[in-house]
C-alpha cells in the first residue's frame, strides 16, 4: 500500500521554473540545465522502483516514498522506505549507467562509462547512517524495535555491478531493481518474528508522514542570482511567448493569438517556487507586469486567498491547494 506517494521533487520543479525566468543568454543557465539533467536523471531512477513494487502485497507492505526526517539535530533522507510486520527496509535508488564498483578499501562507488571513471560518495556508507538515524527515530516516537534493513537499487537495468570479492556489505545490500520483490522473499524467510500489529504499523506511517520535512531551498540565494535578474510576465502556455497582455478577463499573447483567462496561475506557481508563498499588491503586479492596482486586486480576490493587513498592506497567501505547484 502507497502511504507517501512519489512526487516531482521540489528541486526539479525550482530548477524547471528558475530557467523559465532567466534570459537564455544568462551566465549560470548552463550550470542550471546541468543540475537540472542530474536531478531528473535521479527522478527517473526512483520511478524504475515503482514496478517492481506493485508485485508487493498491499496488505503486507507499506511504502512511503521521498521521507525527509530529523533526529537529534541532523536531517536524513530516504529514498524509499518500506514497512512490513516484521522488519523495515531503506531503499537507495542510483540510476547509473556503466560499469559501478564498489570499493571496500575506501568506501566510494567508481562509475566506468566511455573509458572515463568517475567516483561518487560510498551509497553503502549512507544507508547505513540511515539505518542509525531511523532506530533512533523510532524509539523517540515510542515504536517498537524492528530490524531495519538497506538497499542499494541499481535502476538501470543494463548497469553491470561489480565489486571485491570480500566485500559482503555490498554483495548483500546491492541488486537491481527487478530483483527487488525476490530480495524482500528473502527478508520474509530470515526475519519470521512478527514485531508490528496492524495498529502500529498504521501509527508508524501515519507518524512517519507527519513528520516528513521537505528541505526548503531559496535557489535565487543557492545560485546567487537577484530577482531583478528575473524575466517577469505572463507566460503564454501555447508558445512560451511573454509577457501576455490583459484585455477585458483574459490574458491575451500578441505572438501566437492564444487568449486564456487563467494563465497568471503558472505564473504564480513561478513566483512561489522562487520568491515565496506570501505576495502583495505591488508584487503582483510587478511580477505580472501590470499596472493596475485594481485589477491585481481583482486578479487576488478571484483567488480567494487568506490574507492579513490593512487594505493599503494586505498580505496574501499564496499556500492553497490548486495554487501551490505541489497539490
Amino acid at each position: 500500500m502507497i502511504i507517501k506517494k512519489r512526487e516531482i521533487p521540489l528541486s526539479i520543479l525550482k530548477l524547471q521554473a528558475l530557467l523559465r525566468r532567466l534570459p537564455k543568454t544568462h551566465l549560470k543557465v548552463p550550470l542550471l540545465q546541468e543540475n537540472l539533467a542530474k536531478r531528473q536523471s535521479g527522478y527517473n531512477g526512483e520511478k524504475a522502483l515503482d514496478y517492481p513494487l506493485s508485485f508487493l502485497s498491499e496488505k503486507d507492505y507499506y511504502i512511503l516514498h521521498d521521507l525527509r526526517l530529523k533526529d537529534s539535530g541532523h536531517y536524513f533522507q530516504m529514498d524509499t522506505l518500506i514497512l512490513n510486520s516484521n522488519f523495515l527496509v531503506i531503499v537507495e535508488v542510483k540510476n547509473i549507467s556503466g560499469t559501478v564498483y564498489f570499493d571496500p578499501v575506501f568506501h566510494q562507488l567508481i562509475r566506468t562509462k566511455d573509458g572515463e571513471e568517475t567516483a561518487f560518495k560510498d551509497p553503502i556508507s549512507q544507508l547505513k547512517r540511515q539505518e542509525l538515524h531511523l532506530k533512533n527515530w523510532l524509539a523517540k516516537n515510542d515504536l517498537p524495535t524492528l530490524p531495519i534493513l538497506s538497499l542499494v537499487v541499481i535502476s538501470n537495468e543494463k548497469t553491470i555491478i561489480r565489486t571485491a570479492d570480500n566485500y559482503k556489505d555490498a554483495a548483500e545490500k546491492v541488486l537491481h531493481a527487478d530483483h527487488l520483490p525476490n530480495k524482500l522473499q528473502q527478508f520474509e524467510k530470515m526475519y519470521q518474528v512478527k514485531r508490528l500489529t496492524g495498529k502500529q504499523i498504521k501509527k508508524a506511517c501515519r507518524l512517519l508522514k507527519k513528520a516528513d520535512e521537505p528541505l526548503q531551498l531559496s535557489y535565487l540565494e543557492q545560485y546567487d542570482i537577484t530577482y531583478d535578474e528575473l524575466v517577469k510576465g505572463v507566460f503564454c502556455p501555447s508558445c512560451q511567448s511573454h509577457p501576455m497582455i490583459r484585455v477585458y478577463g483574459s490574458w491575451n499573447c500578441p505572438s501566437c493569438g492564444n487568449k486564456d483567462k487563467d494563465a497568471h496561475i503558472l505564473a504564480l506557481q513561478d513566483y512561489i517556487l522562487l520568491i515565496g508563498t506570501t505576495i502583495t499588491n505591488r508584487k503582483l503586479r510587478d511580477f505580472l507586469m501590470i499596472h493596475s492596482p485594481n485589477l491585481a486586486t481583482r486578479l487576488l480576490q478571484m483567488l480567494n486567498l487568506s490574507s492579513e493587513g490593512s487594505t493599503r498592506d494586505r498580505i496574501y497567501s499564496l499556500n492553497k491547494k490548486g495554487l501551490t505547484p505541489m497539490s
